[in-house]
């Protein structure tokens, strides 16, 4: 971005160009989120920041100190910032409506699929296993949303598709991706990934493949409790 794109930028968001860097920064950043192009989850990195902003890292790192003491970023050791969830129940709710409605979904497609469309999946979940080494939750997070999609896609209750669908657009509002939070989880979710589609191969009886596609996304879930709130998610293990 040229100085003065960032200028321009700076005044249209509200910031006065006579502020501290600092300040300019703060403002730059708060405006991003505040028009979803950092949207919740997004890793926010000081280097690149201050790049676009043709200033040092120190400014940015004030910036992003304000802005956690108000809640919209989260910062981590040894992890870094990223935006705040913009609520933690929505989050919730909605992976466990998906949970049950993208179980569902998948079971009743499962005898529906072709060849094809399982080679189609499997090559997608390779593809996630290659970006393990290289991570990028982002571009993780849609591959996992297609893979999904071909698994669910030949569901003839259209109904239901569009509910699934439904939930996996609420989600991509209230997180950038819940990876960025429990990387560690998308090794796990690759393995899973694998055996669902053993399943379906197999013809496994439909109420398994079922309860092995709502595991699945149960998993991310509870993953992201021990994350975010390891004293709650031991409380409800503990039921």
């Amino acid at each position: 971005m040229a100085p003065d794109e960032v200028t321009s930028v700076r005044r249209a968001q509200g910031a006065d160009v006579s502020q501290s860097k600092s300040q300019q920064a703060y403002h730059w950043i708060k405006g991003r989120i505040a028009n979803q192009d950092f949207t919740p989850g997004y890793r926010l990195v000081l280097g690149s920041i201050a790049a676009d902003l043709h200033m040092s890292v120190v400014p940015v790192r004030e910036a992003i100190r304000q802005l956690e003491a108000e809640g919209l970023v989260t910062f981590e050791r040894n992890v870094g910032a990223h935006v705040s969830m913009v609520d933690d129940s929505q989050y919730r709710s909605s992976m466990q409506a998906l949970s049950i409605l993208e179980g569902a979904a998948t079971a009743l497609a499962a005898r529906r699929l072709s060849a094809d469309d399982l080679a189609r999946a499997r090559a997608v979940n390779d593809l996630m296993v290659q970006t393990l080494g290289h991570f990028d939750p982002r571009s993780f997070t849609a591959l996992n949303q297609q893979f999904h999609a071909i698994l669910f896609a030949e569901c003839a209750n259209l109904r239901l598709l569009d509910l699934v669908r439904a939930e996996w657009a609420r989600l991509g509002h209230l997180r950038d991706s819940t990876f960025s939070f429990v990387p560690g989880r998308a090794a796990e979710s690759v393995r899973e990934h694998e055996r669902i589609l053993q399943l379906i191969e197999a013809s496994a009886p439909l109420d398994e493949i079922e309860t092995a596609a709502r595991r699945h996304r149960s998993a991310t879930l509870d993953a992201y409790l021990i994350h975010e709130h390891p004293d709650e998610a031991l409380g409800l293990a503990a039921l």
